[in-house]
């Protein structure tokens, strides 16, 4: 294992919600093992959520990395890049601007990362109503399994004994969510990170994976740990999945490594 020889990087992307990412920050100050870097890719956010960052680099104590770029529609794939590009750190955890984290949600991450793999953790959904009150008083403790206004309860069990026993599995990029995604930084940048191209919600996630595997690095499942929970929200455009799906369809064809236009080129 690769304990505490590597500096571990928590990257936020996040998009006009500073309520949300005030929780998110909340959810961080009580992390058993705390990242060394906070990461935001902003992508466009007005001055309520510099404001919250600013804030909250002053109350966690903990260096801070913000790219920001305007606001020209989504464009997460080429903020990820940005911010990833700021970072100095080996180890990187990603995570949307609407994920609350476990207290040991660091620690797990760190405990199981590995040379030539990388990590996709689940998520638990936080229902509308529930939402609405973390975000109207604040978070007021940490979730469990037994909360009310949860679903997929099943991803927020922590038994870390048994996350272990979930080896390998198929390798395939279908279903990579960055909601919970780990890597390392030298594997981002072989594969020039994100695809730039990507404009519009949708497969992102899937081609950066596709191209991982294509490079080597192993998919692990991460379950009962690294636990994480999703505040509801409405859902993004969908208008460019079909563009996006053929762009993801194309590097799986062609067993593509690194793109052609992604973090070197930011």
């Amino acid at each position: 294992m690769e304990r505490q020889s590597f500096k571990v990087g928590l990257l936020i992307s996040t998009y006009n919600w500073p309520k949300a990412l005030e929780t998110i920050f909340a959810s961080i100050q009580n992390q058993t093992r705390m990242p060394d870097e906070i990461i935001i890719a902003d992508d466009g956010s007005g001055p309520a959520t510099a404001e919250v960052i600013r804030r909250w680099e002053h109350i966690l104590q903990i260096p801070f990395k913000h790219a920001w770029h305007d606001d020209d529609g989504f464009r997460k794939s080429i903020i990820l890049n940005k911010a990833v590009k700021l970072s100095e750190v080996d180890y990187i955890i990603e995570i949307d601007g609407d994920i609350l984290l476990h207290p040991r949600f660091v620690q797990d991450h760190v405990r199981h990362a590995r040379r030539g793999q990388f990590i996709q953790g689940a998520r638990t959904m936080i229902s509308e109503s529930r939402t609405g009150d973390i975000l109207s008083h604040g978070h007021s403790g940490p979730l469990h399994f037994f909360s009310t206004g949860i679903g997929s309860r099943i991803n927020s069990l922590r038994m870390p004994w048994l996350s272990f026993i979930f080896k390998m599995t198929k390798q395939k990029s279908t279903n990579t969510k960055g909601c919970n995604l780990a890597f390392w930084k030298e594997d981002f940048i072989a594969i020039n990170g994100y695809n730039n191209t990507f404009n519009g919600w949708g497969s992102e996630d899937n081609e950066f994976a596709a191209r991982l595997i294509n490079a080597g690095i192993l998919k692990k499942r991460l379950k009962m740990a690294a636990v994480c929970y999703h505040l509801h929200h409405k859902c993004n455009s969908k208008s460019e999945v079909i563009a996006n799906e053929y762009r993801y369809m194309e590097t799986i064809r062609y067993k593509i490594i690194s793109c052609l236009n992604g973090y070197a080129e930011v």
